[in-house]
């Protein structure tokens, strides 16, 4: 792959291996729904929380400090407004512990039917425990239900936690996607990764 960083490369190698990383806890017993304008403060703090923990190796530490709960909880409300995605929470008691946002691809060069999973994060607490999964599917099976052949995300190049996840979960990265921007001060390299849409 152009410009694959060897980190990538390295994490790409590790992909066969990814459900063996991943550790489940099945005790948890999660509800999945759609959100309501109501969420939109808990997916806030989930979407601080998760971009503090995932990272803080990668970005500024004062960028990540600075991240505001209230301005992301307004952002979610509008985007629940706009009605141009879907947003899913999972619930563990009446505690939101994770997020799944998802639509049409926003790519340019995007093929027919091809869906995009937007976000998706965790309560740092929940990671490794099946929530992410449990979320991903629930996705997955929306994006099938509105006729979407595939889908893509981008994450970014470092994120090697992230990368066997979506490995794991049948995503494959895409030869010649990554492209550099700067995130909090920081220059940084996304990928986009793709999966087909195949009903079980």
């Amino acid at each position: 792959m152009a410009n694959m960083s060897s980190s990538v490369r390295a994490v790409r190698r590790r992909c066969s291996e990814a459900n063996a990383v991943q550790v489940l806890d099945n005790s948890i017993s999660m509800e999945v729904s759609a959100a309501s304008p109501e969420d939109c403060e808990a997916v806030a703090q989930v979407h601080v929380a998760g971009w503090q923990a995932a990272y803080a190796n990668i970005l500024d530490p004062a960028f990540l400090a600075s991240l505001s709960i209230e301005r992301r909880a307004e952002s979610w409300r509008r985007v629940l407004a706009e009605g141009k995605s879907e947003l899913l929470v999972g619930r563990v008691g009446s505690s939101v512990v994770g997020f799944a946002s998802f639509g049409p691809s926003r790519d340019a060069d995007a093929p027919a039917g091809r869906g995009e999973l937007w976000a998706l994060y965790l309560d740092p607490q929940a990671w490794s425990t099946g929530v992410g999964r449990t979320l991903w599917l629930a996705a997955r099976e929306r994006l099938l239900s509105l006729r979407f052949s595939s889908v893509s995300l981008w994450v970014l190049e470092r994120n090697a936690r992230a990368i066997r996840f979506y490995c794991a979960a049948g995503f494959t990265i895409e030869a010649g996607s990554g492209k550099g921007f700067e995130l909090g001060g920081t220059k940084v390299r996304e990928v986009r990764m793709v999966a087909p849409l195949q009903p079980h």
